[in-house]
Parts: structure tokens; sequence; C-alpha cells
């Protein structure tokens, strides 16, 4: 994101610049959502971009009760996937006449939510993680390689006594902590971050999202090591219900574009915040690693990182590494999703990364980002599709992405075309590697149509050295360093 400052200095400052591994297919979004081609069965699935599948959704959701088993959005076939408790016939047909696709489970929404409120009773240790699984219908538990002995054996204990088939555990070869280092690189206090998204505050004034972890560990911020600071914070929430802070320009003359420096010259714009979705393609820029996509593969995840639980946050399979806390993640048509939180591994090994939303940053801290939309629809056919199921304002987006995860469901992409990243693969993947040298096109391609199994992501979480991140982000110990 290029955060052009100016000032008499006329610096640059790229707030989630990009390494341009994937210029073509992120500056290149695509339009070929939207095929909503005359149907000649009303009944039959419609193809919709994750925005309006959301908005759909918002609506559908709440029409089919204790059925309801969550959702997420099929980026290879365009449609939106509604999980169904049991063999219900009339509510398949309200499915599909919404447009959506049916698909018979075990587990509702509630109770798959109330699994996860057990486990934040019983299982609560550092190293560990939980976000429900809409495609496999259930709640995906992670253990990082610190949780052994008696921590694992009450870990697997609680999952255990869930009963059959509501949660299942996987094994992390790394270890959560937060990113916390150094698109643009952002240092205080000895730590080094990643400038997130340019925003206005409510009172006018310009500044930028980044990671809660961050925020808590210095109240000033620098373009450069040693330098004198360009921010400062005003509030920082983490751990807790998040992991975002916002900081604001010292010199209220800063101008603070709404893009992602994506390298080369070469930037994309933002133009609104938008919740996230299972199965939505998605594109991560930070200070160390550059760019780099995947995909969303849960909502509303606890993450118990040595520091603290953080709750609410996106699981993606996009790795990172220390100094990438607070990018950028975002989509190829210019939706803001979330800010770079923690998680495990790297980009070499892969892992697991998490993500605090955007837009319950943005709401928390009362500031807006782009023209201020939030969850607008990607194309007019899906928000068609949405308002003829009563669905469609210009908040839907957002509203749908909060209704969804509060039901335990499976998410929603407030504004973006959630399968932005699989179009713009498709259509541009051979281009951004012919033009910029990098494969990540392709790769975005590839995983547009791939399915969400959560794990691919991480990144480690040496920030700059312990002393420079202190207690209040565990730099070795810590879990979030993004």
């Amino acid at each position: 994101m290029s955060h052009r400052r100016i000032t008499k200095r006329k610096a640059v400052m790229a707030g989630a610049g990009a390494v341009g591994i994937a210029a073509a297919a992120v500056l290149l979004p695509q339009a070929y959502a939207g095929q909503d081609e005359a149907r000649s069965d009303a009944s039959a699935p419609r193809q919709m971009s994750a925005a309006s599948a959301a908005e759909l959704l918002q609506q559908l959701g709440k029409q089919l009760g204790e059925s309801y088993g969550g959702a997420y959005y099929d980026a290879g076939k365009q449609q939106l996937v509604v999980n169904v408790v049991g063999d219900n016939n009339e509510i398949d047909v309200r499915v599909k006449k919404a447009g959506a696709v049916p698909r018979s489970v075990d587990n509702s929404a509630s109770e798959l939510s109330a699994a996860k409120s057990t486990l934040s009773r019983k299982a609560t240790v550092p190293g560990t993680s939980w976000a429900i699984d809409p495609r496999n219908n259930d709640v995906l538990v992670t253990a990082d390689r610190t949780v052994t002995g008696e921590r694992w054996d009450r870990l697997e204990a609680a999952v255990k006594n869930l009963g059959p088939g509501l949660a299942r555990i996987q094994k992390s070869g790394g270890k959560f902590k937060t990113f916390l280092e150094g698109g643009d690189a952002i240092f205080g206090g000895g730590a080094r971050c990643s400038l997130g998204f340019n925003v206005t505050t409510q009172d006018g004034s310009p500044g930028f999202l980044t990671a809660g972890h961050c925020g808590v560990a210095a109240e000033q911020w620098s373009e450069e090591a040693g330098a004198g600071p360009i921010g400062t914070v005003q509030e920082a929430v983490f751990p807790g219900t998040g992991d975002f802070a916002l900081v604001t320009y010292d010199d209220p003359a800063t101008e603070a574009p709404s893009e992602v420096d994506t390298g080369d010259g070469r930037t994309v714009a933002i133009a609104r915040s938008a919740d996230a979705a299972v199965g939505q393609d998605v594109i991560r820029m930070g200070s160390t690693t550059g760019l780099s996509d995947g995909q969303v593969t849960g909502l509303d995840a606890t993450v118990n990182y040595p520091e603290g639980t953080v709750t609410g946050l996106i699981q993606t399979n996009v790795c990172a590494e220390p100094g990438d806390s607070g990018g950028a993640l975002f989509t190829a048509d210019g939706s803001a999703i979330g800010l770079t939180s923690g998680g495990s591994g790297d980009c070499t090994a892969g892992g697991e990364t998490f993500f605090q939303p955007v837009t319950t940053a943005l709401e928390a801290v009362g500031a807006r980002i782009g023209d201020g939309a939030s969850g607008d629809a990607g194309d007019d056919d899906g928000a068609d599709g949405a308002q003829e199921n009563g669905g469609a304002g210009d908040n839907a987006g957002a509203d749908a992405g909060a209704g969804a995860e509060d039901s335990g469901s499976v998410a929603n992409n407030g504004g973006a075309e959630a399968n932005a990243g699989a179009n713009a693969g498709a259509n541009a993947g051979a281009n951004a590697g012919a033009d910029t040298g990098a494969d990540a096109g392709a790769d975005t391609g590839v995983q547009g149509n791939g399915g969400a199994d959560g794990t691919g992501v991480g990144g480690p979480d040496e920030v700059g050295g312990d002393d420079a991140q202190g207690d209040a982000v565990g730099a070795d110990d810590g879990a979030l360093h993004n």
C-alpha cells in the first residue's frame, strides 16, 4: 500500500508495499464473476462473486434456523455452498431457489459454535487455535510443536469429550507467535512491523492500521530504524478481542493514499474493506517476505498465543514471517481483508497464519478505508441475486460476515470479489510470470480452485530481538509475529 507523505522531506511511505511477485494478477482485477446468464431452470446454482454470496447468505442463513450448518464459497465454480443438517427437502428447495448449492451435513452451526465455547473453557493453552471449518463441517483444532505432555493430553481429552465428528486435531510443525519484526516496514521501540492500510480517522486525520501487538510494543513508529517518528499509536488491542492498532500521522499534511504498493512502481487501489469468506483467494503483503497468496481456511478463529488469547481472527494458508506483522491481506480487486497477526512456520516450510479482520478494526477505531465503503457487491449479478433474497445493502457484506461468524458459519467476503484470486491467476498468471519473472500469478490461479486445508502458512516470530520486543510482544516465545 503506497503511503506517500507529502512533507518537506517528501518521503515515501508505502504501507503494505509489495514485491510484485504477482503483479499482473494483482493489478488486473478480473470481472468474471457475475455470470448469471439467463437460466432455463430457476433453481439452478447461480454463479456469483464471494461478495454476492455473502449478501445472499446474510438473509438465507437466518431463514434456515437449526438446519443451517455453515457455508463456504466454491471459488472454482463461483458458487455458494450451504450446509444443511440432515435430509430436509423443503430446506434444500429453499436453498436451490436462492441460487445456492445445498449440501447435507451432520453438525449445525450452533452445535459447532457451542463446541468452540467448550474448547475455550477447557482447552485454552498456549500454542493452540481453533476455528470452524465449513468444508469439513467441524471445528479444526491446531496444536503447535510446544503442545506436549499434560497440555496435549488436556487438549486431546477436550476434543474427544465433544463427541464424534464435532472437532479434529492437527499438529503444526512450527510455533504460534506474532510476526513482529518489520507492505512497508515501520520501526518502533527496537521492533519492526509492517504498515497495513492507510485510513482516515473520525476527525478526518490521516493514519494507518497495523497489528495490535505492534501497537502495544511501541507508542511511536518511524519509516526507518533510528529515524524520527512519523506516527503515534492512538489505540491498540492485543491480546483479547482482536489484534489491531490505529496509528495517526504526526504531520496532518501527510498524504496517505489508499493503495498497496506492489513494487516496480505498481500499485493496487484499495477501494473498500470487506469481510473474509472461507474459500476466498487472498494476497498478503509484508515487509519481510513481500507478496504471498493463498486462501481463507477458517473464520472467527481463536488463537492462544503465549501473550494471551486472541479471538475473532481469520485463518489462512498464506505464509508469513517475522516483520510481516500488521501487513495487508487483500484481494486482487482491491478489497482490504485483514492485518497480519501471527501463526506458525515460515514461507519455506508452510504453516498457519492468522489475520485481524479489517472491518472489525475499522469499526472499533471509528476509521474508514478507501471511499469508506464496506462490503460493496463485487458484481451486479451477484448483487441482484442477493436482493432477490432480501439482502443487498451497502453494508451487507460486513454485516453478513459478522452474522456468519456469530452463528459459526463460514464467512463472507464483504465486498471484494472472493474469486478474484482465481480469476486473476487464471487470466493473468501467465502474464504475471512474463512481466515480473515471478510465479505468484500462476500460483494464485491454481489456488483459486483449491480447497482450504488449513496448512501452508506461517512465519517465525523473532522481531528484532527479545529485548526490543519485550513481554508485550513476546519475540521468541510470542505467538503472533506478523
